[in-house]
């Protein structure tokens, strides 16, 4: 029987919809926590093929997810194009900044982005093995914009104001940007495939900071460009797109990009995503995470209202962002029996 992730992709409507997490691999499992102090540091778990892949297969053990997702970070690909990547405990990524052109003419290209991200592909191969034969294996990467947000400012911003002041003052070099992140996304992207992922996922995650044309420019366009070379040079990929926080601009996404499943956040209710999204295809979402948190009856009752609200149609079940470190286990688990029926 094919995956019924892969079967909700294809546009299946299941009496019961396939579930996974976003940042299900993470902080929150005292088992990650324990193989990331053995790793040293969190980019050398993300480096280390076999530690990678025993925090992937976790959530899997402990919880049958229909999916595990590569642990991997987003960042990661910057790092492979030259930028200097470190992670400052308890604030998060710092960088150094692409903001003027001699600093983008500095950056690499082309294959050269596979010396550094061959672990990564490893990970891929070794979980593809070792995974189990009903769970399907997605593969990542961030979007053009959400990467560059963080390649112009250095960090993660609130706002972006950094990307979007680039954007205003010299638009050739930010399209630059966006362009060679395109390009490099689909090669990252399509190696993972080659090495054994299922299904890709692109993450937008500061895609709602984009307004009207630029967001169709720089959140639209390159999910067009990635989704439709992917399927290109792998016909059949499913791909899931998150432009998170689209709101009005998740309708007609489907169709815009060629994405066969459009994740979404938890600031649309899954009545309003059903009537205006879903239409169209996959959804996925949407639970806010604040419920892994607090638990409880609400969690029961949320979860409920996201699988019938989003009952006629294609859909895998999903946190609206991922998961928090101060989540407790327990809650997740409460969840996954909701929406099984247990």
């Amino acid at each position: 029987m094919t995956k019924t992730i892969l079967r909700a992709l294809a546009g299946e409507t299941l009496p019961t919809p396939p579930i996974w997490m976003m940042r299900q691999a993470g902080r929150y499992l005292p088992e990650y926590r324990a193989t990331r102090a053995e790793a040293g540091d969190f980019l050398s778990l993300c480096y280390n093929s076999e530690l990678a892949a025993e925090v992937t297969l976790q959530p899997i053990r402990r919880y049958g997810f229909d999916a595990a997702i590569l642990f991997a970070d987003i960042l990661l690909l910057p790092q492979a194009l030259g930028v200097d990547l470190w992670f400052v405990t308890g604030e998060g990524p710092r960088m150094t900044t692409v903001t003027t052109q001699g600093e983008f003419d500095a950056l690499g290209k082309g294959a050269m982005i596979h010396d550094t991200l061959n672990p990564i592909y490893e990970t891929v191969r070794i979980l593809r093995r070792e995974l189990p034969e009903e769970t399907t294996l997605i593969g990542f990467a961030g979007a053009p914009w959400t990467v560059a947000t963080y390649m112009i400012a250095g960090q993660g911003t609130k706002d972006q104001g950094p990307a979007h002041a680039l954007k205003a003052e010299n638009r050739a070099l930010f399209e630059a940007l966006i362009d060679r992140l395109t390009e490099s996304t689909i090669d990252y992207l399509d190696e993972q495939v080659k090495a054994g992922a299922e299904v890709v996922k692109i993450f937008d995650s500061w895609a709602g900071s984009l307004n009207g044309e630029d967001f169709d420019k720089y959140a639209t366009e390159p999910a067009r460009i990635i989704t439709q070379e992917l399927k290109a040079r792998h016909p059949g990929l499913p791909v899931i797109a998150f432009p998170r926080q689209g709101g009005d601009k998740y309708i007609g996404f489907h169709k815009a990009t060629g994405a066969d499943c459009v994740a979404l956040d938890d600031s649309v209710s899954p009545e309003w995503a059903a009537a205006h999204v879903q239409v169209d295809g996959c959804v996925q979402g949407n639970l806010a995470s604040s419920h892994m948190v607090t638990g409880g009856q609400a969690l029961v009752d949320e979860t409920r209202k996201v699988v019938d609200a989003l009952s006629n149609g294609p859909h895998i079940f999903n946190l609206g962002h991922g998961i928090t470190p101060d989540a407790d286990p327990e809650n997740v688990q409460l969840m996954i029996d909701t929406v099984r029926g247990k």
